[in-house]
């Protein structure tokens, strides 16, 4: 996706249920037809995986561009491989061209997305394709793109080229989680991760955190940060750690730093504040924010972005969301404190789950847990979330959920590790 996005409505709790997602909801006619017509034999298997494999190489690289891999087959074998490296560079399919070392003519193409038919960064792969000579074009799934919408394969189908859709089309779509919220809601993808103790606390009564996990989970914790265009904090995870908040992993992107922080409280002498001329980094305030104050951190380097309140006079978290989509920002990692997850959790505003749950128990009726305010008061009526797995990660364990309305995702990440745990045996 790089045209401009178009402002959309705010997302509440009651909309997100109404909008229960299932996978395929998009076209779903067209791929329920195209599965039942088509055949695929394990040579077509064998090369979208490889095409989805290739996808993966673009994780945190291509934002807020979808993962795109292609692979291109002549006479049973691969001759050419691509996939889309950062924002801005080759799409796959014209990378996979480019890299052709045969005559393309009268060949195969695998990619896991629709090809693109518009000009944006890089111009439509439709037209490549077709110059190339390709004679068939097996999709994963449909691009959600309202640009192309299914106009990529028309397109190609017009210039008779045989086209078939739907081959791991779950597990496309699980791939480009991020990009279809992004694209279809303009809003970011919310992924939330914490680390607790088997208690349930995350930190001491004290205050103290240093560590709840272990080294292993705090490398992971860390290298998932470049997997996001933005990080969210609160203010007390800045006054209480005076973090840096980048990423330290070799090769990975350095997200956008997102501070809520509605009175601008954070000191100009911080950590944040002094390394905001070398790392993006976003201060989202109300209009109780000090009008000098916002203009010290501004000189800073940071970026001030006002938001609208909530009753308790925070920030609106939901409307920080969509101002943070409307500027372009496909994905937040939230690494927030119990007060922030609470603005989030109790408004279900969090898509994805990583906890981290070390063995340890700390006690303290006044130590706090994973998400801090009033609560809830009846179980009945809790967050709903749908487990996807539960490994060990060095001493911890890791656990990966969605929420309720995307089971769907929960159950691909089931079903993968299952085969997997079938291919090692």
């Amino acid at each position: 996706m790089e045209e401009k996005m178009q402002q959309a409505g705010s997302v509440d709790r009651q909309q997100h249920a109404d909008a229960d997602i299932a996978l395929g909801t998009l076209y779903q006619g067209n791929f329920i037809f195209m599965n039942i017509l088509t055949m695929w034999n394990e040579e077509d298997k064998k090369y979208m995986e490889m095409a989805l494999g290739l996808a993966e190489r673009g994780l945190g690289h291509v934002n807020p561009n979808p993962m795109v891999g292609a692979v291109i087959v002549k006479d049973g074998k691969a001759i050419a491989r691509g996939w889309h490296r950062k924002y801005g560079a080759l799409h796959a399919e014209t990378d996979a061209l480019s890299s052709c070392k045969e005559n393309p003519s009268g060949a195969t193409m695998y990619v896991t997305l629709e090809p693109c038919c518009h000009f944006g960064k890089q111009p439509p792969c439709t037209s490549a394709i077709i110059e190339a000579g390709i004679a068939k074009v097996a999709v994963a799934m449909l691009d959600p793109n309202p640009l192309v919408a299914g106009r990529g394969v028309e397109i190609l189908r017009e210039s008779g080229i045989e086209v078939v859709t739907g081959l791991f089309e779950e597990r496309a779509r699980y791939l480009n989680r991020v990009f279809i919220k992004f694209i279809t809601e303009h809003r970011p993808w919310v992924t939330m991760k914490y680390a607790m103790t088997m208690d349930g606390r995350i930190a001491a009564a004290s205050g103290d955190s240093k560590w709840v996990s272990g080294e292993e989970s705090r490398r992971l914790a860390n290298e998932m940060r470049g997997r996001y265009m933005g990080i969210l904090v609160g203010k007390g995870t800045v006054m209480a750690d005076n973090p840096m908040l980048n990423c330290r992993t070799d090769g990975m992107r350095q997200p956008a730093r997102i501070i809520a922080d509605s009175k601008a409280s954070i000191p100009e002498d911080s950590a944040i504040a002094l390394s905001a001329g070398e790392y993006q980094t976003i201060l989202a305030h109300t209009c109780a924010a000090p009008s000098d104050k916002l203009e010290i951190l501004r000189r800073c380097g940071i970026k001030t972005m006002e938001c609208p309140p909530s009753p308790d006079g925070r920030i609106d978290i939901n409307a920080l969301l969509q101002k943070l989509g409307e500027a372009g920002i496909d994905s937040v990692f939230v690494e927030g404190g119990a007060e922030l997850n609470w603005s989030i959790v109790s408004r279900d505003l969090a898509d994805e789950y990583f906890i981290f749950i070390a063995p340890k128990i700390i006690g303290g009726s006044t130590a706090k847990g994973p998400a801090g305010g009033r609560g809830i008061a009846r179980m009945n009526d809790a967050v709903q979330l749908k487990t996807a797995s539960a490994i060990p990660c060095g001493t911890d364990w890791l656990v990966h959920a969605f929420a309720a309305r995307y089971g769907a995702y929960a159950d691909i990440c089931r079903r993968e590790e299952m085969q997997a745990c079938k291919e090692i045996k």
